[in-house]
Parts: structure tokens; C-alpha cells; sequence
């Protein structure tokens, strides 16, 4: 077995969302290609028995394994699958030094060492695993398809194209060289002032107080990270956000450059009244243009959902057709 970092793991339920009866739930850690030690809680059907399909999850961007990837993990294992919600590198209780820093592939290899861990588990079959991915995590989850071929089903849910955003701006608004120049302008004189400071400058999270004539998309990130509702002490979007130099290494990536190549199952979730449902058309008009794989790829759009509500708004959420998804093709 790989050695993994010790983590300081909190043993107590301090989820965002109350613990389900119907799960047997315990802390783990395993460590990917980087050598960075990730923590994730485990959530397995009571009295289960024989190996099941698996499932990993993560996500939102910049969020916590207590926030929306519990919910979904603790949901899906409710209806018959072993799961993991996992902290990324450099976030939440996992390792990674200095923390909020970030790279897209530190990500993916994140997610591919999920299914490493996964795939030795006792009460795991190594052929039925799938992933999820939820806001910026759906992207790196996408990426994740494109590469790894035990993954068997993939499902992005309010998904964003972080590097998209990084190199164009919100909605492509600043995606000219003179745009992209002073981004990196900027971010280059932050990187010699963290050097002479010793430290790193963070972005800040959502903001906070919420200004009145604040973008809807903004208020709806508030109304998630900032009240009782999605907040938690260790989401940096809940508090004081990535490191500014963290757009370095996204607008140097792009995603899904293979995404028309990948074999496996894929369901891309949007809400049609999210900010960033156009990352998703675009990203599933990419991934069937020219494939010879577009079958078994699906695109479901929730009319009158928001970005947040696919977070953790239940009667939301079409698990129902998460779930028959994951058990169509982790047969």
C-alpha cells in the first residue's frame, strides 16, 4: 500500500447536511501520484454485502467534502452504491503545502487516485466504477473521463470550465490577448510581492457583505457559502478563497481537448437558469461532434434550476436519474 501523510481528521458529523440512517459512514485517506495524502468520508448502504458499484465525488470548486459532494455521495449510497466524497489537494483536511493553491492536473490525478483507492477495496468490483463532479469539478471530472478508462459512467452537475473561465472571463467577455495580457500582468507582480512577503495573497471568497446590486449568479453563491445554509468553516469559497496566483495555472490548461474520444457513459446535468449553463451545452456539443462514442452521452437540462439549487436543493436534483444512469452502466 501506498504510505499516506497523517491527517488531523475531525471524527465528528460536522456536515452541512444531517446524516442519513439508511449509511454506514467512516473517515479514510489515500494518496495520489503526487504524493499529496487526500481525506474523504465513506458512505456505505447499511448491510450491504458482496462488492458493490463505486462512486467518487468532488466538487464544488473552492467548496468541501461537508458541502454538496457529502450530500451527493450520502445520496447515492443510499441507493445502493459505495461512495466517497473527497477533499481536493491543498483544500479542506487534505494535504498539500501551502493550502488553497491549485492545478487543474493535480485535480484529474486526484480524482484518478479515487478510483486507485476505490479499486482495492474489498467490498468494491474495480469494473463498476463511476464519477461525479459538481460545479468546477465537473469539469476536472470530464478531463478525468477523457484519461482513465476504469471509469465507467461519469456525471457532471452544474458543471463550469474553469480554465474557460481563467482565459476568457465569465461568459468569454474578456476573451481577446489585450484581456489575457493584463491578467497576466497582474498575476505575475503578485507572484514577486507573495515572494517578498513570504506568504501568498488569497482572492477572498464570496463576497461579503453582499453589495445590492450584486450579479444574480453572485447572490446565488451567497445564498450558499455565506448563510447556514452551505457554510462551512474549511470551504474557502466560505471564507477567504484560493490564492491569486491560482488562475496561473488554469489559464495555462485547457480541458476536454479529448473529450469527443471518450468510450465510457457521460451525463452532464445543467440548470437552464444557471449563470454557467453555457459551459455545459458547450462542453457536450464538443464531446459529440465528430465521436464515434455520442450514444451513451446525455445532456439534461433542468428548467428553472440555478446553479446553486443543483448543489443541494433535493426536490432539485434529479438523483433518481443519476441513479439509473450509474446502475445502466456499472452493470
Amino acid at each position: 500500500m501506498m504510505k499516506t501523510e497523517e491527517l488531523r481528521l475531525t471524527q465528528e458529523w460536522d456536515k452541512v447536511f444531517p446524516k442519513s440512517e439508511k449509511i454506514d459512514h467512516k473517515k479514510v485517506t489515500f494518496v495520489n501520484h503526487f504524493g499529496i495524502t487526500l481525506a474523504a468520508d465513506m458512505y456505505v448502504p447499511k448491510n450491504a454485502e458482496g462488492k458493490l458499484p463505486a462512486i467518487a465525488v468532488s466538487g464544488p470548486f473552492g467548496a468541501c467534502k461537508e458541502q454538496s459532494s457529502g450530500l451527493y455521495a450520502q445520496t447515492m449510497a443510499e441507493r445502493g452504491f459505495l461512495t466517497i466524497a473527497f477533499d481536493p489537494s491543498f483544500t479542506g483536511e487534505s494535504g498539500g503545502f501551502p493550502h488553497a493553491m491549485h492545478s487543474p492536473d493535480i485535480d484529474v490525478e486526484d480524482f484518478q487516485a479515487a478510483v486507485d483507492f476505490l479499486s482495492v477495496q474489498d467490498n468494491v468490483d474495480p469494473e463498476r466504477i463511476g464519477i461525479i463532479g459538481i460545479c468546477g469539478w465537473g469539469g476536472m471530472a470530464l478531463q478525468t473521463a477523457c484519461i482513465d478508462t476504469r471509469v465507467k459512467a461519469t456525471v457532471t452537475s452544474t458543471m463550469y470550465d474553469m480554465s474557460r473561465v481563467a482565459g476568457n472571463g465569465y461568459f468569454d467577455e474578456a476573451d481577446n490577448e489585450e484581456a489575457r495580457h493584463q491578467m497576466r500582468l497582474a498575476i505575475n507582480a503578485q507572484r514577486t510581492k507573495d515572494y517578498e512577503n513570504g506568504d501568498y495573497a488569497l482572492q477572498g471568497g464570496v463576497v461579503d457583505p453582499l453589495p445590492e446590486d450584486a450579479p444574480y449568479f453572485v447572490k446565488d453563491y451567497y445564498a450558499y457559502y455565506k448563510t447556514p445554509r452551505g457554510y462551512h468553516s474549511r470551504s474557502l469559497n466560505s471564507n477567504n478563497g484560493w490564492t491569486v496566483n491560482t488562475t496561473t495555472s488554469l489559464m495555462n490548461m485547457r480541458l476536454f481537448t479529448y473529450s469527443n474520444e471518450i468510450r465510457s457513459a457521460v451525463l452532464m446535468i445543467h440548470g437552464d437558469k444557471a449563470h454557467s449553463c453555457y459551459m455545459s451545452r458547450d462542453a457536450y456539443a464538443d464531446m459529440v461532434k465528430d465521436s464515434k462514442y455520442a450514444d451513451n452521452k446525455e445532456l439534461l437540462i433542468i428548467p428553472g434550476a440555478s446553479h446553486t439549487d443543483l448543489y443541494d436543493q433535493m426536490e432539485i436534483i434529479p438523483f433518481d436519474k443519476i441513479e439509473v444512469f450509474m446502475k445502466e452502466n456499472l452493470k
